[in-house]
């Protein structure tokens, strides 16, 4: 097969499928916004696009989200015409329509077959939106139409899509029913054979301490500390966190950027703002034993979570971190809001602990609980990792899966979507 990939920040949620593909003799090619010229990628060629146009000026604020979009697909548009008239046809397109990419490519290869990975549609209701009492909405009514227009992109891309990919069945189901009936739900995958338990584990933290197992170790972990996961609830908990435990020692990762929700005020981050909030409460000694780590590469990622007594996930109902799958496969114990997608993956008291995502004393009572009970963290790392392994390993599970979606994508029919 000839399959093109599409991904602003390509692999992305392909980091594994692509290369797969490549593997077993296929011809993979990307276009992708990440690199400035073109390279391959473990055998994928790289072909990059640049934005052709900036955004309008002084367009009506409902339709600035969509003309982004629609910018990032004419630029991919073009570089996907150079292609076809270098004579490349691809056989299979996979893509994420998140930015817009995609939008277009029917109308440049009517017979390719096209899967798209929906990570979300958006909705007011059981959703991320509106979730958060503390970050209202300015005028409710005008935001469910501001939704509405956001959707756009996603209305757009039905017309695309022979079949769709999701990883968790909640995001799947935050899809119309149209869209419902084309998506496999079918996780990104995780390495269990690398993302697994190790009894001498340690940890370096700056100034030349060394943690391990035996110490009293809680982990938090955002891309970007943030509201939508959950970062001012846990900054909140750790002063009487701090308190009822004083031999623990805090690790905190995650970037001062914003990856989902709304920007702090200019000048600021999410991350100060709830330092700053609750530093007055925390005596300088207790503050000491926290420890924000920035972004930290991947094996002292796996370090951190295989040295933790209590892991702490929380998101709003959005987006499944690859994070949480993570500690499950290290076995590590984790104690998390009880939210969608949580719900698909831990189940109170055999693969974690749950608690109201904003109630940040039950927070501190169920880590405490799982930091005085070793056989109950045991257990519950055991059991975690076992469920890892059963429904989201990557060269057992997920992958074989994947593969089999885009065979079932090459055997449809020729541009069987109505365009």
């Amino acid at each position: 097969m000839k399959i093109l990939f599409i991904h602003q920040n390509f692999p992305g949620q392909f980091k594994h499928l692509a290369p797969a593909l490549v593997e077993r003799g296929h011809d993979v090619v990307s276009l992708t916004l990440r690199v400035k010229e073109a390279g391959s990628w473990k055998g994928v060629r790289l072909v990059p696009y640049d934005i052709k146009r900036a955004p309008s000026k002084g367009l009506h604020p409902w339709l600035v989200d969509f003309e982004t979009k629609m910018l990032r697909a004419e630029s991919c548009f073009v570089a996907a015409r150079k292609l076809r008239d270098e004579g490349f046809t691809p056989d299979v397109i996979v893509a994420h329509p998140g930015w817009g990419e995609p939008m277009f490519l029917r109308d440049l290869w009517p017979t390719a077959r096209i899967g798209l990975y929906c990570e979300l549609y958006y909705s007011n209701r059981d959703n991320d939106v509106g979730f958060d009492p503390e970050f209202p909405k300015t005028d409710q009514e005008t935001d469910t139409i501001r939704l509405r227009l956001k959707n756009m992109n996603n209305m757009m891309h039905r017309g695309v899509a022979d079949l769709g990919i999701s990883p968790t069945k909640f995001q799947a189901g935050t899809y119309p029913e149209d869209w419902q009936k084309v998506i496999s739900v079918i996780h990104d995958g995780i390495d269990t054979n690398v993302v697994k338990p190790n009894a001498d584990a340690s940890f370096e933290l700056e100034g030349g301490r060394v943690l391990t197992r035996e110490d009293e170790v809680i982990t938090f972990v955002n891309r970007n500390l943030e509201p939508y996961r959950g970062y001012h609830v846990f900054m909140r908990a750790l002063p009487k966190l701090l308190r009822e435990r004083p031999n623990a020692q805090v690790l905190i990762v995650g970037g001062d950027e914003v990856s989902y929700g709304a920007a702090p005020p200019k000048g600021r981050t999410w991350k100060q703002i709830y330092i700053d909030e609750v530093r007055g409460k925390i005596a300088t000694p207790d503050w000491e034993r926290v420890h924000f780590l920035g972004k930290v590469p991947y094996d002292r990622f796996l370090s951190m979570l295989q040295i933790t007594r209590a892991h702490v996930y929380l998101t709003y109902p959005f987006v499944l971190s690859w994070s949480l799958i993570e500690s499950m496969a290290i076995g590590a114990p984790i104690v998390a809001s009880d939210t969608a997608p949580l719900q698909e993956v831990i189940t109170h008291g055999e693969t974690g602990r749950l608690f109201p995502f904003f109630d940040g004393d039950r927070m501190v009572d169920e880590i405490s609980l799982v930091l005085d009970d070793a056989q109950m963290r045991a257990g519950m790392g055991k059991a975690a990792r076992a469920f890892a392994v059963e429904g989201y390993d990557l060269e057992s599970r997920c992958l074989p899966r994947q593969l089999a979606w885009i065979d079932q994508l090459f055997d449809m029919p020729a541009g069987d979507v109505t365009v």
